[in-house]
């Protein structure tokens, strides 16, 4: 039988070995033996006047009856704040504002040149139930509130001091991470409630990954709040952090791009051309862009993304629609709810009318209100600027949560050229519109025959067709790097792969750089600081280390199985 059980830890372990679990802007506890460790978290949020609707995907492995999270709130939800959502919307907001790599080749240089097809190809920007534990007064600990959402089982929280909360959890058969405590305390002491999510069994659905054992899987979860301050929680989320923690947060708000207010704002470079090689490892490439950029900028935030929710140019896919921005909040935010019709004058009953008897129906006075059109659940519609921000941080490098301030539109990314030279414009700059995004090109230049006498060089469409024409305009297929948090580092000189000098980063194309940091060490070369956590080293691209972690956690759970099996 323990023969048995070891193989099972192992061939789970293999099955889990390329999936990390994702992580959060509160903190998993368990109420088993098993350790949970989170290198990278990704949100949705919306922002409409003091409304903050935050959504958030749980990649959580392990027996679904130890997962629970824990999230201060600013003020006690109920049962209609919060709700499930269908986990495919968050691959849809990850890829839509993924860096994307796009491919072109040089026309034909004495092809008479058609229309320009730029203003063309800029889409419209349009710019506008099991019982709850009980909680003792000795903790100083209140239930707020408690209901069901799918397959979760809510208790809302208030505490008096963190140290009781930090007891109450643990007696209450919460195996949170030793040294919760300090993490706890500032939520404390500001008057933050505590949402904590826990799993009911019996509505959890499982799924089969390749040949392996059936794995839960866990809904996403939204929930919506008021609040004067437009902040994420996320010092909790540092207790699971297996060593350097990514964080991704996507902000919607109406006509507005969103930056941090209390870090560093970077944008990342963007607009050069890169070798052709970087295609096979597009996500590494970007992952040592990024990795560099946050090493010459620490303690930034980078900004990968501002744009027309709805539209993109280029589309590694097509943009949000009305009936996904209601899946992610804009059902509840206060200038998405329907226009309540004002009163309206009845005709008044005439001196004929006799008491006791029938009333002629009351009749509005000339037309009624007129609605804008419902689509998808927004009424009116349209006008979301989507930001991506991407942080990148050791447990111990931030101190406080991320606040967020509205910020001027900016572009960048775009194949737009300027003057006499005909220059591709780098960077982020001023703008009326938010276009900015993180884009990198592979050019073909022309090497058929030239037979003009005043040839035309440097106009860039679509690959070939099957006649060897190159059409005007387009571009070849777009790929983006979905999942950065997840590419591989190391391996990759970035500066052999760039066509240009990146100056905002002090790369030269062709220069020689250090080789890649060791796996155990951080991206920035240093050694990772090792813990009797178990994955403390993991680095969020070391896919082994976080295998590591998770067969670890998995070895756990087999031998208490096994020790509760041999009990009489």
């Amino acid at each position: 039988m323990a023969k048995r059980i070891v193989r099972w830890v192992v061939a789970g372990a293999v099955v889990l070995l390329p999936k990390l679990a994702e992580a959060f802007c509160g903190f998993y506890v368990s109420g088993a033996d098993a350790k949970l460790f989170n290198n990278a978290t990704q949100v949705v949020m919306m922002r409409d006047g003091t409304r903050t609707v935050l959504s958030m995907q749980n990649n959580y492995q392990g027996p679904p009856e130890n997962f629970a999270m824990v999230v201060p709130v600013p003020v006690v939800l109920q049962k209609e704040n919060v709700k499930t959502l269908p986990r495919e919307i968050f691959d849809k907001v990850d890829t839509l504002t993924a860096p994307r790599l796009v491919e072109y080749w040089e026309q034909d240089p004495c092809t008479l040149p058609e229309p320009p097809m730029e203003a063309m190809a800029m889409a419209p920007m349009a710019q506008h139930a099991a019982r709850a534990p009980s909680a003792d007064a000795a903790y100083g600990v209140k239930i707020e509130a408690q209901f069901t959402v799918g397959e979760y089982e809510v208790v809302v929280l208030s505490a008096q001091d963190s140290t009781g909360l930090d007891r109450w959890l643990h007696d209450n058969h919460y195996k949170i991470p030793a040294g919760a405590e300090p993490y706890l305390r500032p939520y404390v002491q500001k008057g933050s409630k505590f949402f904590v999510a826990k799993v009911d069994v019996s509505k959890v659905k499982f799924e089969r990954i390749g040949n392996g054992p059936e794995q839960a899987v866990l809904s996403p979860l939204r929930f919506h709040y008021d609040a004067e301050t437009f902040e994420l929680p996320i010092r909790l989320g540092l207790i699971n952090s297996g060593g350097t923690q990514d964080l991704i947060v996507n902000i919607l708000a109406r006509g507005q791009r969103y930056e941090v207010t209390n870090y560093g704002n970077v944008f990342i470079p963007t607009n050069f051309d890169v070798a052709e090689s970087s295609k096979s490892q597009f996500g590494s490439f970007y992952a040592a862009l990024f990795d560099k950029t946050v090493e010459t900028h620490p303690r930034a935030v980078v900004t990968e993304y501002a744009w027309d929710a709805g539209s993109c140019d280029p589309c590694p896919t097509p943009g949000l629609q009305p009936n996904e921005l209601a899946t992610l909040g804009a059902d509840v935010l206060p200038s998405s709810a329907p226009p309540s019709p004002p009163p309206q004058p009845v005709v008044p009953f005439g001196p004929t009318t006799k008491p006791g008897g029938p009333r002629p129906p009351r009749l509005p006075l000339g037309p009624g209100p007129v609605r804008p059109p419902f689509r998808g659940g927004v009424w009116g519609g349209g006008g979301f600027v989507l930001t991506r921000l991407h942080a990148r941080y050791t447990r111990d490098a931030l101190g406080d949560d991320l606040v967020f301030r509205a910020a001027p539109p900016m572009e960048g990314g775009r194949e737009s050229r300027t003057g006499d030279d005909q220059h591709l414009e780098k960077g982020a700059s001023p703008s009326s519109v938010n276009n900015f995004q993180a884009r990198y090109a592979i050019r073909h230049p022309w090497t058929g025959p030239i037979a003009c006498t005043n040839p035309v060089r440097g106009r860039w469409g679509g690959p070939p067709d099957g006649a060897g024409n190159r059409p005007v305009g387009g571009m070849g297929p777009v790929e983006p790097a979905s999942k950065v948090a997840y590419a591989a580092r190391g391996g990759v000189q970035l500066a052999s792969l760039v066509k240009e000098d990146v100056p905002e980063i002090g790369l030269k194309a062709g220069e020689v750089l250090p080789a890649p940091a060791p796996a155990g060490a951080s991206s920035s070369g240093a050694p990772v600081e090792k813990s009797s956590r178990g994955c403390a080293g993991c680095d969020v691209g070391a896919r082994s280390a976080g295998a590591t972690g998770i067969f670890a956690s998995a070895l756990m759970l087999a031998g208490a199985w096994w020790r509760r099996k041999k009990r009489p």
